[in-house]
């Protein structure tokens, strides 16, 4: 039988956080230019794979804050989560064990 976790209610909602900031920052880094900074397109078909980029405008002002924000979160939020109070009551492969768990540990999803 799976050994179950008993993870304190601020440690699962830094997790969820996390899973939630991480999931819009790649949504937002999907959406935007290839390049922080405008550039040229390029193509290179000499190489061991086929590489092309179309011309980027390269990221607003706004776009660049979004992210950066956003990073600054997910930052704050990995450090909470690692070095939480709690992994020190559990120890060895446990503590392993658990992180694995709690990295996915959610709501319960909906029945549809």
């Amino acid at each position: 039988m799976a050994t179950t976790y008993d993870f304190p209610s601020d440690l699962l909602a830094g997790q969820e956080e996390l899973h939630q900031v991480r999931a819009e920052l790649s949504a937002l880094l999907k959406r935007l230019p290839w390049s922080v900074t405008p550039l040229d397109g390029f193509h290179d078909t000499a190489g061991w794979r086929k590489v092309e980029r179309p011309a980027s405008p390269g990221w607003t002002e706004d776009e660049q804050a979004a992210v950066e924000k956003l990073r600054r979160r997910e930052h704050e939020l990995a450090v909470f989560v690692t070095t939480h109070r709690y992994w020190s009551e559990i120890t060895g492969s446990d503590r392993v064990t658990a992180r694995s768990r709690l990295k996915h540990v959610g709501p319960p999803r909906e029945e549809t």
